[in-house]
């Protein structure tokens, strides 16, 4: 399934992928921000589980923001696997 999700708090404007029924992550784009970086990390996770992207990338923060844009993908896959336990 495609999803796109709006980011806050970060340089990017939004974040493209498809998860599967196995929470399998794949064709991740940011849109905004540090392009880069952002294809490095998208390149990286792709193909991962979830819940491994989230274990990688919680937490990160960008120079003195709270947040970035790795941890505000991290945050979007786990709202994503709440959601499908509330359905199970």
């Amino acid at each position: 399934m495609k999803r796109t999700y709006i980011l806050s708090g970060v340089c990017s404007h939004s974040v493209h992928f498809e998860i599967d029924e196995n929470r399998i992550v794949s064709g991740i784009s940011f849109t905004g921000g540090c392009n880069g970086n952002l294809k490095a990390v998208s390149a990286l996770c792709d193909g991962m589980e979830a819940s491994e992207i989230i274990s990688r990338l919680k937490g990160i923060r960008c120079g003195f923001k709270s947040t970035s844009c790795p941890d505000q993908f991290s945050r979007i896959l786990q709202e994503v696997l709440d959601e499908g336990k509330d359905r199970e």
